[in-house]
């Protein structure tokens, strides 16, 4: 979307400072993969905010991007920050990754109900 290669932290820097601005919006700059481990860069009105995690060596990521969007906007819609909601998205997905969930053949998805009865039910 920047229409630049990432191949640094800087250039992540660079990246969503430059898409926030054109479209006037926050961005959250998903890290892992080659770069760095899982952290994620937050831009919003110029200001930036890192967001580190972990990597977790589990083949079942299918939807971890869908999960942390959908885990953002229900933090929102409960009332939480912006950056709150990230922060707490991202230990959900870490938590649902670190549950090992093994389903069927290939890429399955992570455990989403690791903590039915735990702190983010308590929270709701």
């Amino acid at each position: 979307m920047s229409g630049e290669k990432i191949r640094t932290k800087e250039d992540m820097v660079t990246a969503a400072k430059r898409i926030s601005g054109r479209y006037s919006c926050a961005v959250l700059l998903k890290g892992g993969h080659s770069l760095n481990d899982a952290n994620d860069l937050l831009c919003r009105n110029g200001s930036v905010r890192w967001f580190n995690g972990k990597k977790i060596d589990n083949p079942n990521t299918h939807g971890t991007g869908c999960t942390l969007s959908s885990a953002i906007a229900s933090n929102l819609a409960k009332g939480s920050d912006l950056e709150w909601a990230v922060e707490r998205a991202k230990a959900y997905l870490s938590g649902a990754l670190s549950a090992m969930l093994d389903l069927g053949k290939g890429r399955g998805p992570m455990d989403h109900g690791f903590d039915l009865t735990g702190k983010y039910k308590a929270d709701s």
